[in-house]
């Protein structure tokens, strides 16, 4: 008797528990979005108070003083060939290490595993300095490829990782078959592995549009800088108009969300894949 009423009870507490684990994560955001279509008299109200009419002209105020119409652009110039280029990478690399035999493969991969650990403020100096040594100061390059050399550790240990999880059946299949690697890789691998890489683009994808310090230390053009860094500019002169400053915060981390929301499927179904083998 007691057995059976204890089997309804446990999945209502867990539901319990993600809806409140669901409120306190959303609650948050929808402050800060509520706050954003607020005058600097309707904040004053306390922070759950509704305004009497959404000011969306925050958001205008925002773009233009943040220089988003540029940093915006710069981002999505930025993200694309980071992204596209470390999941390529990521691939080759993590195919390499998770079924081909050479030379030293335990050393470089740790090499690999220590590189990912490294902040980028123990070598944004000497970073600077080469960067300067080359030319590339003030370019898109500046930016595109230390994030591109910084994203190849974590794509390599995430895709070599998820590569082991496949069934080692189908590929000694192709091998039997007299199917060459690149074969192996192009139709059998890539496939299979389209969930995690979807998932590890969407990390790369949310780590490159939030990243700060690089573009900061290494442009200081406004026409190559990005959208993270127009937050730069209510510094002092919005730290009274929080309505305004909570606009730029969100039009800075809107792609961020929206990017989750479209790939959630493949985000859950690429950090599950494996669980079940």
């Amino acid at each position: 008797m007691s057995r059976k009423s204890n089997i309804p009870a446990a999945p209502l507490f867990l539901r319990l528990v993600l809806w409140l684990l669901a409120f306190v994560t959303i609650t948050p955001f929808l402050l800060l979005l509520l706050t954003s279509i607020k005058s600097k008299a309707d904040v004053l109200q306390g922070a759950f108070a509704l305004p009497a009419y959404p000011h969306f002209e925050n958001y205008l105020d925002a773009w233009n003083a943040g220089h988003f119409n540029i940093y915006f652009w710069n981002s999505i110039i930025v993200v694309i060939p980071v992204v596209a280029a470390s999941v390529f990478l990521g691939l080759l690399t993590g195919f390499a290490f998770a079924y081909l035999s050479f030379p030293l493969r335990r050393t470089l991969f740790a090499i690999l595993t220590l590189g990912m650990m490294v902040p980028a403020e123990a070598f944004i100096i000497p970073l600077y300095y080469e960067m300067r040594y080359l030319g590339l100061i003030n370019t898109y390059a500046a930016v595109i490829v230390p994030q591109i050399a910084m994203s190849i550790p974590f794509s390599t240990i995430f895709l070599a990782s998820a590569m082991q999880q496949l069934p080692e059946e189908i590929l000694e299949a192709a091998v039997l078959d007299g199917a060459g690697r690149f074969y192996i890789l192009r139709k059998i691998v890539v496939p299979l592995m389209v969930p995690a890489m979807s998932t590890l683009a969407l990390f790369l994808f949310i780590w490159t549009w939030n990243e700060f310090l690089i573009p900061f230390i290494l442009v200081n053009d406004d026409a190559y800088r990005t959208l993270p860094l127009g937050m730069l500019f209510f510094q002092g002169r919005y730290t009274v108009n929080t309505p305004v400053l909570t606009a730029g915060a969100v039009i800075v981390i809107a792609p961020l969300i929206l990017t989750y929301l479209v790939f959630q499927r493949r985000f859950i179904a690429g950090l599950t894949a494996g669980a079940t083998k």
